[in-house]
């Protein structure tokens, strides 16, 4: 590899400016090499937004599948996890090879850049288009308005280009001189970035360097096709302004995607402060079926995919429900196995958790383990154009959930549906009382406070519930120990409903049902039939004692 770091550049392999966090809860920034050096005494990497982490995490990753070259097959991966150590020889010199690619300022090859990228008036550009914390045009809203916009260091501007690259909106980007693409002065929009289209998963183990381990899935013929075509961003061919031919972008693997170059960026300035971007269009992508090669990503059956192409199955990624806990959504997270002899299924589960239910059942990884799974993806608005929000939340689970088969897992799953059954009895009782009280027309706004105060006190419940589930467990006195805690939590919020229901609806009226029968419907009626639905709801928790009276339909 030709070329060398420029004097007054920045290396990002010497650099400090990833962030992360200490086994002693101390955060700091570290380069490059000082991530897989420390990986051992590190906690975690921890930027400004989950969607920065990951980002960040799979760059990592793309190294060290290079450096450990693949790891190829389960022996290899193996060794690597019994050592104490990442293979930090076989790390410097692999990027010891590429060391002037990592330069974020070098003036011919810039890390993760196009140098000389310009537009036809070459216009001068701020550093709100770059960081996505920041509102374009909205900057009122954002505590770096004024001067703290103004300049970033090099450290901060090499996060957000990482960013920039794997989660940048769609929308219109400054036309680069040479883009056949552009039309006057503008690049028209081509879609959000690679990864903005991933419900994004990652396994976080006791250290750095396990996380790194436990996501670093070991190549193999049926994993990835075209293995030598599929090289990161830093062994190709410095990017221009033009659109790569599908034939050579790919994606071919892990490699290109997790270095994939969604935009063609220039930073300006220099060591002392980073003061603009420019953002043109990059290379599209096309997530179809791409499951085999993405492991990061939960995935789930296009309908309207399958209709135009009359084929099934087809998968798409399927990023996270941001109005939702993630043990709320379970289901996407460790979709069931299906019945023997059944359609394709509608959820697959990431391949990263495909890979850690592989080491848990060979006894590789110990059956006792237990690992944290992090979820994070981004939601987009008008037109995808603007980041809406980031979404970044967690759970702690044995890892033998990870395998379909695993009873726990189904566990897990029907305990996240005893939930969801208590706090729908909760909503009915929340519009009954409204009904009561001959407050018709409000009874959803009442139902969808009472659940929203349910479902904030099981939060923790359920994830302590589920990080407590293990090989030792009893699955019928957990389950019993689950809806006993549910039906306490929901009674609880049922009986304060009921005290504040007032005179009006003690009295009580009557109320035609769905089949246009009145029924009568006062605070006592409402309670007897909550209490009968929640004890239908939870078996396991309450005696069948108030089911005397029938609930309206």
């Amino acid at each position: 590899m030709t070329g060398s770091p420029h004097p007054a550049g920045f290396l990002l392999l010497d650099e400090a400016w990833v962030p992360v966090l200490d086994a002693a809860g101390q955060r700091r920034d570290v380069s490059l090499l000082g991530l897989f050096e420390e990986a051992p005494q590190l906690r975690m990497i921890a930027c400004e937004l989950p969607s920065q982490t990951f980002a960040i995490l799979r760059l990592a990753l793309a190294i060290l599948h290079r450096a450990t070259d693949g790891p190829v097959g389960e022996t290899a991966w193996r060794a690597l996890w019994r050592d104490d150590r990442l293979p930090l020889t076989d790390i410097t010199d692999y990027l010891g090879e590429f060391r002037h690619r990592f330069d974020l300022l070098h003036p011919d090859e810039p890390f993760y850049q196009v140098a000389g990228l310009r537009a036809d008036k070459d216009n001068t550009y701020g550093l709100e288009r770059l960081i996505a914390d920041v509102p374009n045009g909205m900057q009122f809203l954002t505590a770096r308005a004024g001067t703290g916009i103004d300049s970033i260091s090099p450290a901060e501007a090499a996060r957000w280009l990482v960013h920039c690259q794997a989660f940048d909106p769609s929308g219109i980007k400054t036309g680069a001189v040479g883009d056949p693409r552009v039309k006057n002065g503008k690049g028209y929009p081509m879609g959000i970035a690679s990864a903005g289209a991933l419900g994004g998963v990652y396994l976080e183990g006791a250290s750095l360097r396990e996380t790194l381990l436990l996501n670093l899935i070991p190549v193999a013929p049926d994993w990835r096709a075209a293995d030598e075509l599929d090289l990161p961003a830093w062994e190709r061919p410095a990017q221009t302004a033009v659109e790569e031919a599908e034939k050579t972008r790919g994606p071919y693997g892990v490699l290109g995607l997790y270095t994939w170059q969604s935009r063609r960026i220039r930073l300006f300035g220099d060591r002392a402060g980073i003061t603009g971007a420019m953002i043109s269009n990059g290379d599209p992508i096309d997530w179809q079926d791409r499951h085999r090669l993405e492991p990061m990503s939960v995935w789930g059956r296009s309908g309207p995919r399958e209709k135009q192409q009359k084929r099934v199955p087809v998968y798409l990624p399927r990023p996270h429900d941001h109005t939702r806990a993630l043990w709320r959504g379970l289901h996407t997270l460790l979709p069931p196995a299906p019945p023997p002899g059944s359609e394709p299924q509608q959820r697959l589960s990431p391949l990263v958790q495909q890979w850690l239910a592989r080491l848990t059942v060979t006894g590789i990884v110990e059956s006792d383990r237990r690992v944290l799974h992090r979820a994070v993806s981004v939601t987009y608005g008008t037109q995808n154009a603007v980041v809406d929000d980031v979404y970044g939340d967690s759970l702690t689970m044995n890892v033998l959930l990870a395998d379909e088969q695993s009873p726990l897992r189904t566990a897990a799953l029907d305990a996240a549906g005893d939930a969801d059954a208590a706090v729908k009895v909760l909503r009915t009782l929340a519009a009954n009382l409204v009904r009561a009280a001959g407050g018709s027309g409000t009874e959803n706004g009442a139902a969808d406070r009472a659940a929203e105060d349910a479902y904030s006190l099981l939060d923790r419940l359920y994830r302590d519930w589920l990080a407590g589930l293990g090989p030792a467990s009893d699955l019928a006195d957990v389950r019993t120990t689950w809806q006993r805690r549910v039906q306490g939590a929901v009674r609880g919020i049922g009986d304060d409903l009921v005290a504040a229901a007032g005179p009006d609806a003690w009295v009580g009226r009557l109320v035609k049902d769905r089949n246009d029968v009145e029924v009568h419907h006062s605070t006592s009626q409402a309670e007897v039939w909550f209490l009968r639905s929640l004890a239908k709801a939870l078996p396991m928790a309450v005696d069948r004692t108030h089911q005397h009276e029938e609930v309206p339909q």
